[in-house]
């Protein structure tokens, strides 16, 4: 089935919120499990402050390259099909983080690990923030124009 660019650009910025949504309250969650561990320490503030710091660094040289290259190669399909919003290898790899994201931050829950909780929220948030900083790119390119 054929679809428009506007869809497949639409859904590529869907899966992009969500992802930085999720990322954040995910990494929001787990920096308040560690703090209930110790709040006395100071670490889980150092991690509100590095995600951020780091992740809008990724979102200007990594993340917004990524999307604008994507942005790229969806408006130049021919006959746009409504999986192709991201590369077929991109689908995969997607699966595997999110697999892996998941695995860690059950680990360090489970293990009321104090340090890889702070660790495991510092790259969701990273993350997060790296991926909601790159999402002005839809709104720039007009992605979402008819």
């Amino acid at each position: 089935m054929t679809v428009s660019v506007r869809v497949l650009n639409i859904l590529a910025a869907f899966v992009w919120y969500v992802g930085g949504i999720v990322l954040l309250a995910k990494g929001a969650s787990l920096l308040v499990e560690a703090y209930s561990l110790k709040p006395e320490q100071y670490w889980p503030w150092l991690a509100i402050v590095a995600g951020p710091v780091t992740g809008s660094i990724k979102g200007k040289f990594i993340f917004r390259k990524s999307c604008l290259k994507n942005l790229a190669r969806i408006n130049a399909l021919n006959k746009p099909k409504i999986w192709q919003f991201f590369k077929p290898w991109f689908f995969a790899v997607l699966a595997l983080m999110i697999t892996f994201g998941a695995t860690m931050a059950r680990l360090a829950h489970t293990q009321h690990n104090y340090y890889f909780l702070i660790v495991v929220a510092i790259v969701d948030i990273d993350i997060g923030i790296a991926l909601l900083w790159s999402s002005y790119i839809f709104w720039k390119q007009k992605a979402f124009a008819k």
